[in-house]
This record gives C-alpha cells, structure tokens and sequence, in this order.
C-alpha cells in the first residue's frame, strides 16, 4: 500500500469497528500489521509467530507457499486470540480485500472474547510461545540439537491426544513434602501434623484417561527433567489451539456473517459492491468433498435467526418464542455452543437438504454416495468434530501384566486405524514411556492389540478380555 491507500485503509478500519459495535460486536482491541506473504506463511504454518522450530513447520511452510505461489490457495488473513488480539494482513491485497478481512477479524475477535470454549485459553500464548523456543533452544544448546529433534518427534505425534477439558498446569515438577520412603517421616521434624502417605491407587490411571501426553509427562518412568519440560510446554500449546479446533466451523461461520453484513454497511461503489460479491462467493463456495465451515456455519447461522425471528404458532404456544428474537439467538449461539452442540442442536433436516450435505465412500476406483438420510449425516458430522476427526484413545493401564507396560486402548466408533501410522505412532510412545506399549483396537471388524517392545518388528495379536492388574497396597 502506498501512503494515500494506507491512510484510506485506516479510516475504513475505524468504520468497520463503528458498524461492528453497532451491531452489537464486543471484540477485543486489535492491532492490525500488514505483512509480506513470506511472513503470513510463516505464521500461518507455525500458529503462532516466535514458536519453536521444528521440520514438521518447515513441510507446512513449503506446502502454504507452494499453493499460494500456484495460485491454488491464499491465506487472507491470521488472527491471534489474544487480548489484546493481534492481527496479520497480506500487504498485496487490494484495499477492499484487506476491509473484508478486517470486518472477518472483528467476527473471529468477539467470537474469541465470549465464546465459552475459550474462557480459560491463555491470552498471552504469544509471548508464552517465545518463551517456550528459548527454553528448547537452550535444550538443544545442552543436548544438542538432534536429540531434542528426535524427542519432539515423538511428543507431537501424539500432541492431539490431550485431555479438551484440561488445562495447563502452572507447574507440574514442584517437590512433595510427604515423605517419599517408608522410612522418611520417622525423622519429619515439619510443624505439629505429620503429612499422610500417599495412598497407592488400585489401578493407574483410576479411570480411563484420554489425557495421554499429560499422563504420559506425569507418569513415564525414564524421562529426565528437560523431556517433562518440553512436553509440558507442547501440550500447553495444544491445549491453547484446542477451543479454535472444537469451534471451526461456528466460529468461522459468525466471522462470515458478520463481514457480510458490516461491508454491506460501507458506502461501496458498484465496482467495489462487484468486487466484493465475487470474494465473498469464492470464500463460501460448498466443495463436493468435504465441509467448507465458512459456508455451513454461515448458513446455519443465518437459519437460526430466520426460525427465532418468524416462529411458528406452535413454537410460540409450546416454547414462548417472540417473533423478532433471531439476533439475540445467535449472540446466545455464539456464546455457549461449541461445533458439536451446535450441529446437533441446529443442523435441521431442511438445512442438510439445502446444503445437499451426504455421505460418501471410496468402492474401486469412484467415490459413491453411501447415505443421504439427514440425521445420520447429521450424527456423522457430530462425531467427526467431538474428536477432530482424530481416534479417540485413553490410557487403560500404566502397569499392565505387573510390569510397568503401557496398555491404550482405542474408543472404536466405525472408523478404523491405519496400521502403519499406528506402529510408527507406537513406536514414539514407546521412546517416550520406555516399557512396552500395547494398543486394543479393531481390524476387519475383529479385536486386536498392537504391541511394541523396542525391537525391530511389533507385533499383533487376537485381543483377548483385559482385566487391569490391581496394584499392591
């Protein structure tokens, strides 16, 4: 932009933020930086700007570049939810481009701000990222960089397995003052009330834990200081990215809703008002082979307030609706649902109609639609953003066969895994827990259970009823 655009572009930025407020948005102040696409991508791959390196960044790096370069994908904007939040803008949009996204922003902000998934998400995750690099440059600085390389290997090939109502601990290594021997309170010369043992559970973990990268940091008997450290810091991160993944598709549907609305506000030239027409269709184009959250959300949104503001008699006689009440709806909407509650709650028969929304499968060589029943659509979809999309694995027993072996057990719900991924997957675990690890599920609609020892080769074997072992008092 040169400096007439830019001062053009800062007028709109305080009119936007005008209509957002009239309409009722509440976000956080943001900061606006606009950025070289070199930059985006960066960010865009990392998530956070200053995050620790790691390869797995670079592959994403040179992905979002390549389609950007090929013209097959852009990203229009990266916001952090922060407070305040901050916001990044490609330099070479257009003005208009950058006003839509500004208004997107201002949706995407408030949704951050209210939304209660949100609530408890570290507002500062920046300058905690940054602190997090330091701490594993400095790692690689004492253990050089290839083994902590080979350590976060591991850890984020299960960093989705974390426990979604959790969060960080504000530290997890602080020492105990209970005695840790037997023998240790004989000489406990603390205070008047000598502090209670410990008392050993029957089973470990008590109850199934889906938290695998905490249980993992608080009960793997090998790892030293620093590999606690380093999976502390990558589950706080995840856990920080966990209500942005549990909302996608709402909170990209309110962001759309409301650039459409605050940009329609602006006094647009007919060219511009063309312009944005084209953008705004390109955003929300449906896609034949998976869900496009701008477009869904949107639309269900948009059904929403259609439904609160004409209600029909009976809705009025059996559920006390007023007609005129769809904006407070969705405000409400927007506040207490996450992507499950609100496909369930929502995603009618007439909407799963409209959006010509199906279920398909791959038979030889062509994908053929398999169901078009609304409710099992509907249930399906539930079910793919309750784990995003990924298996639903607990921790079953931390000491099975009496042996400190690891036994995880997978939450079968029609989908099976892919083997492969499953034994390079098993064998980080292993590297992490260092005792064998073992892993029930099911193969061809059969029981199973992969192990792996720390040899060459694992193995699989008919799963058979597993009683956890109880633990001696």
């Amino acid at each position: 932009m040169d400096k007439r655009e830019l001062a053009e572009f800062e007028k709109a930025i305080d009119k936007i933020w005008t209509i957002a407020q009239r309409f009722g948005l509440d976000p956080f102040p943001v900061h606006f930086e606009i950025v070289p696409p070199t930059i985006m991508y960066e960010f865009g791959a990392y998530g956070l700007p200053e995050r620790f390196s790691h390869w797995t960044h670079g592959r994403a790096y040179q992905q979002i570049k390549t389609l950007y370069d090929y013209g097959l994908s852009k990203i229009y904007e990266l916001v952090i939810n922060a407070n305040p939040a901050e916001a990044f803008l490609l330099e070479n949009n257009p003005v208009l481009q950058n006003e839509v996204v500004v208004a997107h922003v201002l949706g995407h902000v408030d949704f951050f701000k209210h939304n209660a998934y949100f609530q408890k998400t570290d507002r500062k995750m920046t300058e905690s990222a940054a602190i997090h690099a330091e701490r594993i440059r400095h790692y690689e600085f004492l253990h050089g960089s290839a083994e902590v390389e080979k350590f976060l290997d591991a850890v984020l090939s299960i960093q989705d397995h974390v426990d979604t109502t959790a969060q960080p601990p504000a530290e997890t290594r602080k020492k105990s003052s209970v005695p840790e021997t037997p023998y240790d309170d004989l000489f406990y010369l603390g205070g008047e009330k000598r502090p209670e043992r410990p008392r050993i559970p029957d089973k470990l973990p008590p109850e199934p834990e889906a938290d695998i990268l905490g249980f993992i940091a608080r009960h793997a008997r090998y790892l030293e200081d620093w590999q606690r450290d380093i999976i502390d810091l990558v589950r706080a991160e995840q856990l920080y990215f966990v209500p942005q993944m549990q909302t996608k598709i709402m909170n990209e549907g309110w962001a759309s809703y409301w650039h459409a609305r605050i940009i329609r506000e602006l006094d647009l030239s007919t060219e511009d008002h063309l312009e944005f027409s084209r953008m705004h269709a390109g955003v929300l184009a449906p896609s034949r082979r998976q869900i496009n959250p701008y477009y869904v959300g949107m639309k269900i949104l948009e059904d929403i307030e259609r439904r609160w503001d004409n209600p029909t008699e009976e809705e009025q006689q059996k559920l006390g609706r007023q007609p005129g009440q769809g904006r407070a709806k969705l405000f409400e909407v927007r506040e207490i649902e996450s992507d499950a509650s609100f496909l369930r709650n929502y995603l009618t028969k007439d909407l799963v109609e409209e959006l010509d929304l199906y279920l398909y499968r791959l038979q030889g060589n062509q994908w053929v639609i398999v169901e078009k029943d609304w409710e099992k659509v509907r249930d399906v979809l539930v079910r793919s953003v309750t784990s995003f999309g990924r298996p639903y694995i607990v921790v079953e027993d931390a000491d099975y066969r009496r042996n400190g072996e690891l036994y995880l057990r997978h939450c079968f719900e029609g989908e099976e895994l892919d083997p492969v991924y499953a034994e390079k997957t098993l064998r980080y675990v292993y590297q992490l827990w260092g005792r064998p690890v073992h892993l029930d599920t099911v193969v061809q609609g059969k029981s199973t259970i992969f192990s792996y020892d720390g040899g060459a080769s694992w193995s699989v074997r008919k799963a058979e009823e597993h009683t956890p072992v109880r633990h001696a008092l």
